[in-house]
């Protein structure tokens, strides 16, 4: 492989190149408006005139733009329907709400499309983007900055994925395919692939000096993968057993919402209007929000307001909404989740625009609301142990990586399997990134003395 070969660790919430020298390990500083500049967001932000802007400089650009802005609504045409009734047939057009000063649209959670079975892409105004497109998008970018950093062109690259996008290989084939294609169309020359846990386990493997059986427990923003492998000897790695579900990091975020937040919109309050129901409920999708921001929902939601017992309530409802404030909404809620991983409690605050929510979260209630997910997240793992031929105590090292890894609750889970002393806790968000840099040094220096 001529060039310069990286790994790119392309994450739910988060992403990250780096390379491997055969010595030392370079992260490299992607988002400089970040605090934490080798982690960049998974975001895109595609403005009205279609330029892109990806990672910290997307969101603060999507604020800027977005709250507090004014609208304006226009029917705009989206087809024609067709219908027939015995003799009868005729063509109706079909019209919609649009706001015609929209500035531009945040894409969060690219990845997850990847996991979508029979996603395709989406509309951003009047172009439609293929999720192959989406995503080639994001990596131009992620490419650009590090050759702008390294000062050469990259040509190669090891891309991370989950060990399931899906259980059926077809479509898993199929995903890994959109995922290769999208990263040829960023100017990448070469296109591999290393599991995520496998590439956490590599970065590991750097700081062990005897043969171990590690099990890697790669617990981030969209799903959750279980390696067990024999490390410590690189020419006879081993892999015992792999394992994964579709829960991670996201899905607790939802939960608070739908546990804790909701009632501050008036959830419960409307039984028998399913629809002021729904709306609320619509809230544990911030991204499903900007859409519904239309001049009959407003009305709707100010005729409820004049009748109802919970008027205020409904008034945060309608500004959450109609000042795009649903974002940042979401992340207060996960930067509260967040806090949970080192405190015992965790003060939620939102002062804006008529929503005033002060919401205690404390641990003992996060651990119980995750009980359902977390009792399947326990019975995956302990099933990827059975199936890897070992026993708990044959496991030298549980290796902890992604953002939801230092949810205490798991943390303890892997403890009483394993043993407090055998847990270990990597680089958090960089683990999988730097990994991938040694299975691209890998690749290349076998390339090229063969």
């Amino acid at each position: 492989m001529k060039g310069l070969h990286v790994g790119l660790d392309f994450g739910t919430s988060n992403s990250g190149v780096a390379v491997f020298d055969g010595r030392q390990l370079n992260i490299l500083p992607l988002d400089k408006d970040s605090p934490a500049p080798g982690v960049i967001k998974t975001v895109l932000y595609i403005t009205r005139e279609y330029k892109h802007y990806i990672g910290q400089e997307a969101i603060n650009i999507y604020y800027r733009d977005n709250i507090d802005r004014p609208r304006r609504f226009v029917k705009k045409w989206i087809g024609e329907s067709d219908f027939v009734g015995g003799e009868l047939f005729y063509v109706r057009d079909l019209y919609m709400e649009v706001d015609e000063l929209t500035p531009g649209r945040l894409l969060q959670y690219i990845k997850t499309g990847l996991r979508s079975k029979g996603y395709k892409g989406t509309r951003v105004f009047d172009r439609f983007y293929s999720l192959e497109q989406i995503i080639g998008i994001y990596l131009v970018e992620l490419k650009a900055r590090s050759e702008a950093i390294l000062g050469e062109k990259i040509t190669g690259v090891t891309l991370g994925r989950p060990v399931h996008f899906f259980d059926d290989p077809i479509l898993d084939q199929q995903s890994q395919e959109t995922l290769k294609r999208a990263a040829l169309q960023a100017g990448f020359e070469e296109v591999s692939f290393e599991y995520e846990p496998i590439a956490a386990a590599l970065y590991y493997e750097t700081t062990i000096e005897k043969p171990q059986n590690v099990l890697i427990f790669d617990f981030g923003g969209g799903t959750l993968d279980i390696t067990i492998m024999r490390l410590g000897d690189p020419g006879n790695r081993l892999v015992y057993a792999t394992g994964g579900i579709g829960i991670a990091g996201s899905d607790f975020d939802h939960i608070i919402i739908q546990k804790q937040m909701l009632e501050h919109f008036g959830k419960g309050h409307f039984p028998d209007d399913p629809r002021i129901e729904s709306l609320i409920d619509a809230l544990s999708e911030w991204e499903v929000l900007p859409e519904l921001s239309t001049p009959p929902v407003r009305t709707m939601l100010q005729r409820t307001m004049k009748t109802c017992d919970v008027p205020a309530r409904l008034k945060a409802l309608e500004s959450i909404i109609y000042n795009d404030l649903a974002f940042s909404f979401y992340n207060k809620v996960e930067a509260a989740k967040i806090r949970l991983s080192s405190e015992s409690a965790s003060l939620f605050r939102m002062e804006e625009n008529d929503i005033h929510i002060w919401e205690l979260l404390t641990r003992w209630r996060f651990d119980q609301d995750i009980e359902e997910p977390a009792d399947k997240i326990h019975d995956c793992l302990m099933q990827t142990i059975e199936r890897s031929g070992l026993d708990a105590v044959d496991i030298d090292a549980a290796i902890k990586t992604g953002g939801s890894s230092n949810i205490p609750y798991f943390s303890q889970m892997l403890e009483r399997i394993f043993g407090k002393e055998r847990v270990i806790n990597t680089n958090t968000f960089s683990s999988v990134t730097a990994g991938l840099a040694v299975r691209a040094y890998e690749e290349q220096r076998n390339s090229q003395n063969h």
